[in-house]
């Protein structure tokens, strides 16, 4: 705040003493403020809505809430170069008689590396099969979803499981047997097997002991629910883990037949128990009709399902997962879409936001 003498002199003398007094007011002002950076500061006031203004109104699609971050997750301890050799602890058939395909539940052995292979629920590990392809080359490594908690099924802490169905194909009038499935099937205690990972961060559950957990899978799509379930429901895995679920787990499991409904009695067991936190819906294709007389498929009970599936997913504490054969993809897209239509919800845009989230886990193949 500085005059020239000119406009000092042409305010008058009489104004000097008035421009000295402003001069030292405001050094000492600078000189306050200097000592106590807090005062002298004026507070912006904050936003008033005015009596006129109406209330915003409330958003049915979910905020977009930063993606959890998984950051003592192990993976790619053995890769495929330098692979682990598990041993096969047990190998058996999931299925019961009527079936359709064959299915098995194999467990490997984890002891002895060095560092020891280590994993979580949702994660995968890779399998390479014994033996080399047509030109003499060693077979692809494989990946396939864990079946098991962390733990082990025998909640020690050093197996891992598997759920393989054999893929079985025609080519040609010639049926051709899936290379690493019909391998893992035919495999016997005692067998050394080369193991990778593990690998992903997309099916991992989340922290929070309220979560609620909608599951979609199809056939062997149920491996890493089973882990969950298993996380959830099993007394000693709530005890080991200091996890003690609270939420809602609603589980959709899709089979041809019922002699093909993978891990039933367990998740009927669990539903015994724990009848307010866990929902389980069966489609049964080739022995249950949807409302249009076709054969039911789990998109089907979606849509039946669509008012309380989507009261959930407006929670910003549910989690989908979809696990199973890509084609499932396409029928769960249209049910969803059939489905938040009736809540006069947009999918198309409610599942990117879903999946920006960390709200939306796909693993299909």
């Amino acid at each position: 705040m500085a005059y020239s003498e000119a406009q000092v002199l042409a305010g008058g003398l009489a104004h000097i003493p008035i421009l000295i007094g402003l001069v030292g007011f405001f050094e000492r002002f600078r000189n306050a403020i200097s000592k106590n950076p807090g005062k002298g500061r004026v507070e912006k006031k904050k936003s008033v809505q005015t009596p006129n203004k109406p209330p915003e109104k409330p958003s049915s699609t979910p905020k977009a809430v930063k993606k959890p971050a998984h950051p003592n997750v192990p993976v790619n301890t053995y890769k495929p170069k330098s692979p682990f050799e598990g041993t096969v602890t047990e190998n058996y058939s999931l299925l019961k008689d009527g079936a359709i395909g064959r299915v098995n539940h194999i467990t490997f052995d984890l002891s002895g590396g060095e560092p020891q292979l280590k994993y979580v629920e949702g994660q995968s590990i890779g399998i390479i099969p014994a033996g080399e392809d047509a030109k003499g080359k060693p077979h692809k490594i494989r990946l396939y979803s864990i079946a098991s908690t962390k733990y082990g099924d025998d909640f020690k802490g050093n197996t891992v499981s598997l759920c393989v169905r054999q893929l079985q194909y025609e080519k040609e009038g010639e049926t051709i047997d899936g290379v690493c499935s019909t391998y893992l099937c035919n495999i016997n205690p005692g067998d050394k097997v080369k193991i990778t990972g593990p690998v992903g961060k997309e099916m991992l559950l989340p922290e929070d002991e309220n979560a609620n957990i909608i599951m979609l899978a199809t056939g062997t799509g149920i491996a890493p629910m089973r882990a969950y379930l298993r996380k959830m429901f099993e007394p000693t895995e709530r005890e080991k883990n200091n996890w003690n679920f609270k939420g809602k787990a609603w589980l959709f499991m899709g089979a041809p037949k019922t002699a093909n409904l993978l891990y039933d009695e367990d998740f009927e067991h669990y539903k015994s128990k724990f009848p307010e936190n866990l929902r389980y819906t069966k489609a049964i294709s080739r022995e249950e009709k949807n409302s249009s007389g076709g054969r039911m498929y789990i998109q089907d009970r979606v849509l039946e399902n669509a008012d309380e599936l989507f009261s959930m997913i407006e929670d910003e504490k549910t989690h989908i997962y979809l696990c199973g054969l890509k084609g499932m993809e396409p029928g769960i897209d249209e049910a969803m879409s059939k489905a938040a239509s009736s809540k006069g919800l947009n999918w198309s845009e409610l599942r990117p936001q879903l999946k920006k989230a960390g709200r939306w886990h796909v693993e299909t193949y």
